[in-house]
């Protein structure tokens, strides 16, 4: 993976915190705590967004039963909604 910096700017005590998580000997550098942090954020926003996504398929209506039918009507609709233009010559 390509690395690049980014600078950041510290209250002393938040500085002072992230230096205390790399000497306890979680994280060997400051980059790797921020890092972490990083991924733990981007974790936890899309399980929200997935969480979301389903309480919101849960409140949108009746539950509709999915069997072999409905895929074949499902499939067949979109054939006719994106089947290609033929070109007349």
């Amino acid at each position: 993976m390509e690395m690049t910096s980014l600078n950041i700017s510290l209250p002393k005590a938040l500085k002072a915190y992230v230096e205390a998580q790399v000497a306890g000997g979680t994280y060997s550098t400051p980059s790797e705590f921020l890092r972490d942090l990083i991924r733990q954020d981007r974790k936890r926003r899309l399980q929200e967004n997935v969480e979301s996504s389903l309480l919101e398929g849960l409140n949108s209506g009746p539950p509709v039963e999915t069997n072999a039918d409905f895929w074949e009507h499902k499939r067949s609709a979109l054939r006719v909604r994106h089947k290609p233009a033929r070109i007349t010559r």
